[in-house]
C-alpha cells in the first residue's frame, strides 16, 4: 500500500520505521494505575478522593512532555515529523521535539554502508559464503546477443534523510531494480570477452555512475559507494565451448609472443649480418677502387717510360715477367752445344701428365 501526495512517494515500510506511522500516546488510565499502586496516595496528608486526579495529571502531562526528549547517535540523522511532514533534521546529541502526537522523529543511520545482492543471495552467515543463485537476475544479454551470467553487489549510504525517507518507497528494491536496469543498460554495450576479461572494471564504473544517476533523477538521496561483479561465466551450457575459445585464443597469443620472441632475436644479428656484408661490400670496393688506381698509375708510369726508350722498356718488361712466371711452372734447361750434334729426347708426355695429376 502506498501513498501519493504533492508528487512525493511516501515510504512505509523503511528499516528506519514508518515515516508516516504515529506512536500511540501515553494511556492516561493506565498510568494513574501504576502510581497508584505505586504510591499510597491516602497515607499522604492533603490528598483525598477529589485530590488525587489533579496530581495524576500534572504527572501524566510531565511525563508526556518529558517524552520528547531524544538522542541522535553520532551514525544517525534525526528528521523530524509534525503531523506527518518533515519539518527538521537534527544532528548528533540530546534534541527535544514536541511529543507525539505532534511531532515524531526518525533517525536513519547515515554513515553505515548498505548491501544489496543482486543474481545471488546469500544464506546463513554470510562469512560462511554459502549463497543460492537467482538466475532471472544474473543472465544478461551482451552487445552481440550473448548470454552471460553475472552476480554483483551495490554498496550505497544515505546522503539526504529526507529524500531517502519520503521521495521513494522500499529503498532496497529500488535501489536493487534500479541497478540491476544499469547493469543490463551496461552489459548489452560491451562484448562478452571484455566483460570476461579486461573490461570489468570499466563495466563497473559504467553501471556505477548509471545506477546514480537513475536514483538521482528518483530524488531518492542515496549515494551509490560501490558496484562490485562478483562472479562472471558464461551460462553452464555452453561453458565447454567457451573454455576451448579461451584454450584457442590462449594458444593463439603464446605462439604470436614465440614469433615475436624469435623475430627480436633474429632481426638484430640479420642487421647485424647484413651491416657486415654492407661494409665487407664498401671496403672491397674501396681496395679494388685504390687497386685500379694504383695500376693505371705504373701504367701510365710505364707508358712514359716505353715512349722514352722502347727497346729497354720491353725488355725490362719481358724479364720481370718472367722473374714472375718461372717460379711457378716446370723448367727444363738445354745445353746448347749439346742440342746442336745430339736430337734430345723430352718426356713432354709423362710431364703433362705429372702436370695434370
Amino acid at each position: 500500500m502506498s501513498l501519493y501526495s504533492g508528487g512525493i512517494w511516501m515510504a512505509w515500510h523503511d528499516d528506519e520505521g514508518n515515516p508516516w506511522g504515529r506512536k500511540q500516546p501515553p494511556d492516561l488510565k493506565k498510568i494513574m494505575e501504576k502510581i497508584k499502586k505505586a504510591i499510597p496516595i491516602k497515607a499522604i496528608p492533603g490528598f483525598g478522593r477529589h485530590g488525587f486526579l489533579p496530581v495524576m495529571i500534572g504527572i501524566a502531562a510531565i511525563l508526556w512532555l518529558a517524552s520528547g526528549i531524544y538522542i541522535v547517535r553520532p551514525d544517525e540523522l534525526g528528521v523530524v515529523k509534525r503531523f506527518g511532514e518533515a519539518v527538521r533534521t537534527t544532528m548528533s546529541g540530546i534534541h527535544y521535539h514536541i511529543p507525539i502526537p505532534i511531532e515524531t522523529v526518525i533517525k536513519p543511520k547515515v554513515t553505515q554502508v548498505r548491501r544489496i545482492e543482486i543474481g545471488f543471495r546469500t544464506i546463513g552467515d554470510r562469512q560462511v559464503g554459502r549463497t543460492q543463485a537467482i538466475h532471472s537476475e544474473s543472465l544478461m544479454l551482451t552487445k552481440a546477443e550473448n548470454i552471460v551470467n553475472l552476480t554483483f553487489i551495490v554498496q550505497y549510504q544515505i546522503k539526504d534523510p529526507v529524500e531517502y525517507l519520503f521521495n521513494v518507497m522500499n529503498q532496497p528494491k529500488t535501489v536493487k531494480d534500479a541497478a540491476e536496469a544499469a547493469m543490463r543498460e551496461t552489459v548489452g554495450k560491451n562484448d562478452i570477452d571484455d566483460i570476461l576479461t579486461v573490461g570489468k572494471f570499466q563495466v563497473q564504473q559504467e553501471t556505477k555512475d548509471i545506477l546514480q544517476s537513475i536514483l538521482d533523477s528518483y530524488k531518492a538521496g542515496i549515494h551509490v559507494v560501490a558496484v562490485q561483479l562478483q562472479d562472471v561465466h558464461p551460462p553452464e551450457q555452453v561453458m565447454a565451448a567457451f573454455k576451448d575459445v579461451a584454450s584457442a585464443k590462449e594458444d593463439k597469443s603464446k605462439l604470436i609472443n614465440e614469433a615475436h620472441g624469435y623475430r627480436n632475436e633474429i632481426l638484430p644479428k640479420a642487421k647485424g649480418a647484413a651491416a657486415q656484408i654492407v661494409n665487407d661490400a664498401i671496403a672491397y670496393r674501396e681496395s679494388k677502387i685504390n687497386q685500379a688506381q694504383g695500376d693505371t698509375s705504373r701504367f701510365l708510369q710505364m707508358l712514359s717510360e716505353y715512349r722514352t726508350a722502347r727497346d729497354v722498356t720491353k725488355k725490362r718488361l719481358y724479364i720481370e715477367t718472367m722473374e714472375e712466371i718461372l717460379p711457378h711452372v716446370n723448367k727444363i734447361i738445354l745445353d746448347d752445344k749439346i742440342s746442336r750434334n745430339i736430337l734430345p729426347h723430352l718426356p713432354l708426355d709423362k710431364k703433362a701428365k705429372e702436370i695434370v695429376k
